[in-house]
């Protein structure tokens, strides 16, 4: 038998801890979410048609555990599926005259650990992620392109660019900077609910250094694509805290919105302008898009009611790590 035949039928060495991989991170926290829309008509409503986008992704830093939806007339024609991003959807219509439609949904989720600033330290520097997206053809550069220009609600100008510009200074690594852009529009930007609308342009947000959660991360989406780096809107839900001694209130959450920022080495990584944080475990990822537009929770037709008064209440409850 020549050396080679015996290199050939040599029995395999048994695994060593080391050469083991390593197990899968365990999850850090959990939480059930309860997110409870309800309609109210001014008269009946003969036929309604809606379009969900309320059932949690399940991805690196999220497993969804259990996710059910019921509507009140119930729903009929109900079809599940995905959209262009990913993001799972639900279309149903109700065909029986009603006069108010609830739709109710809870999900149990687990969140898994996300880098840390410490992590994302250094890096590489934004000019070269910017050049990286004109040049590179490999697919994570390729999807990560879906999210470069403009979009119904996120346009690009100087002007947008300019305030980015002030935390992208030459050679900076691009998270580095973005952490900083981050800590900027909130510390430059007053949250105000009756400032702005879905139609309210970025560059009166900018102008007025007013909005909320939605405006604050188009602005920011806004701002890195103007410099030619990719950035995509993530809708989901966010733990609130009470005052301390005070009970957690039932219904006092509310659907959240920030960004994400693409590093070839690291992937997606997610700041939250609003909360002046690089995200951690306590954002619950719905689903993500270029815009709001993308991702709405509801939308969708009906045929009479008249006038509609529109009723939401969240809850986000911490859950006991299994």
């Amino acid at each position: 038998m020549t050396q080679t035949q015996t290199q050939q039928t040599a029995s395999p060495l048994p695994n060593t801890a080391s050469d083991a991989p390593p197990p899968p991170p365990a999850a850090c926290a959990r939480y059930l979410v309860v997110h409870q829309t309800r309609y109210g008509y001014q008269s009946a409503v003969s036929l309604s048609q809606q379009y969900l986008h309320m059932t949690p992704r399940s991805f690196d830093y999220q497993r969804t555990e259990s996710h059910r939806i019921v509507t009140e007339p119930p729903a009929e024609d109900i079809t599940d599926g995905a959209d262009y991003f990913g993001n799972l959807t639900r279309h149903f219509s109700i065909t029986a005259p009603h006069g108010h439609l609830l739709v109710h949904v809870e999900s149990t989720l687990a969140l898994y650990p996300r880098p840390t600033v410490e992590r994302i330290a250094g890096g590489a520097p934004w000019e070269r992620v910017r050049d990286r997206m004109l040049t590179d053809r490999g697919d994570a550069t390729l999807e990560a392109c879906r999210y470069l220009y403009a979009s119904p609600h996120v346009s690009l100008s100087p002007e947008l660019a300019d305030y980015a510009r002030a935390s992208f200074g030459a050679g900076r690594p691009l998270l580095d900077a973005a952490l900083d852009l981050t800590r900027r529009i909130f510390d430059d930007f007053e949250f105000d609910s009756s400032a702005t609308d879905i139609s309210t342009p970025l560059e009166q947000v900018l102008r007025g250094r007013r909005g909320v959660c939605q405006d604050f991360a188009q602005l920011m989406i806004g701002g890195l694509r103007s410099l030619g780096l990719p950035a995509r809107y993530m809708s989901g839900y966010l733990l609130t805290h009470p005052p301390e001694g005070q009970p957690r209130m039932i219904g006092a959450d509310a659907s959240h919105a920030w960004v994400s920022v693409y590093e070839p080495a690291l992937g997606w990584i997610d700041f939250d302008p609003t909360n002046r944080c690089l995200v951690q475990h306590e954002h619950i990822v719905t689903g993500w898009g270029r815009d709001f537009s993308d991702v709405t929770p509801m939308r969708g037709i009906v045929l009479g009611g008249g006038e509609q008064a529109l009723q939401v209440n969240v809850t986000v409850t911490p859950l006991e790590l299994t």
